[in-house]
């Protein structure tokens, strides 16, 4: 099965959800952390999206057990999670900050988590986590050797060692260069594919975007919106929509796209090009080559400029 499709089975809303979230709220003092979040989350990767202080953290030490929530309740596998040893052994966690020994052997450092998760083959257990973040040749040297990308994949090894059905993965692809961060979304993405279930948790809108089958955007401790970044997006109809239109003649066509009744603004960037604010793109998209060959306009070109997650929790963060 390829990734591709693999991911859209995944998003099949009649799996049964593994985590259920309901009306949690968590507060530390007279400070809010978290407050009445409510989501389920199946098998596949799910991104909890947030800036920085938004709760996200919070949420996930809830879901591991780590946090006591104030209000609401938590199950995994439709158990309670807090203080359950065994939905501890199907959970890996890791943590946003790196908690790797300098000095020591990546191998060991593999074995030793699995020593401390009761792995009955450490050996062999350490071995096939260490192949299948492809570090085999670097395991034996001393992790403090080890680049920011080689680390994290260590890390993820000792997170998988025990073989969890959930992973917990707090800003994991943090300080990651380009090439580090592709081959750790390769590895997410396998995992994916064998049923486990992921929840990634990150400040960074591609990341998310290329790897989660569903977004959890949380703000200001708040769920502001759930679903594929083309579901937040569309969730979002009262906010226009920017195209931008390459043509020939783009003062003629600007003039005749004003007049619809399904855009809101219309303006000729620095480029020449068209940029129309719209609420119906629908509409547009059927009466823009009407109104191109009225005008006699060759449009070369027809692009959003806000289809991205970046926009999306822009206009979110904005509300």
């Amino acid at each position: 099965m390829s990734s591709s499709n693999s991911r859209a089975a995944r998003s099949n809303s009649n799996v049964a959800p593994v985590i259920q979230v309901e009306r949690v709220s968590r507060w530390f003092g007279n400070v809010v952390s978290v407050s009445d979040v409510s989501f389920e989350i199946r098998p596949g990767i799910t991104g909890l999206l947030g800036p920085n202080g938004a709760g996200k953290t919070t949420l996930l030490r809830m879901i591991t057990g780590l946090a006591e929530v104030s209000v609401g309740s938590i199950s995994v596998f439709d158990q309670q999670v807090r203080n359950n040893p065994d939905i501890y052994s199907r959970i890996g966690v890791m943590s946003e900050h790196e908690t790797v020994y300098q000095f020591m052997k990546g191998r060991d450092f593999v074995k030793m988590m699995g020593q401390l998760r009761g792995v009955s083959n450490i050996d062999a257990a350490a071995d096939k986590a260490i192949n299948l973040v492809d570090l085999a040749e670097a395991s034996l040297r001393p992790m403090g050797t080890y680049s920011r990308g080689m680390r994290q994949r260590m890390r993820l090894a000792a997170t998988i060692v025990h073989e969890p059905d959930i992973l917990i993965l707090d800003e994991p692809l943090n300080g990651a260069d380009p090439r580090q961060r592709v081959q750790f979304q390769k590895l997410l993405l396998q995992l994916a594919d064998e049923d486990k279930t992921i929840v990634l948790s990150s400040h960074i809108l591609e990341e998310v975007e290329q790897l989660a089958d569903t977004v959890l955007l949380i703000v200001n401790g708040k769920l502001a919106a759930s679903g594929d970044f083309h579901a937040i997006r569309a969730a979002l109809d009262e906010r226009p929509y920017h195209v931008r239109v390459l043509c020939d003649s783009p003062r003629d066509l600007a003039s005749a796209l004003v007049k619809l009744e399904s855009v809101d603004a219309v303006y000729i960037d620095p480029d020449g090009a068209i940029v129309v604010l719209s609420r119906n793109v629908r509409d547009l998209q059927i009466e823009l080559p009407r109104l191109a060959q009225a005008t006699s306009a060759r449009v070369r070109r027809v692009e959003p400029l806000d289809d991205s997650l970046e926009s999306v929790f822009g206009y979110l963060v904005e509300r």
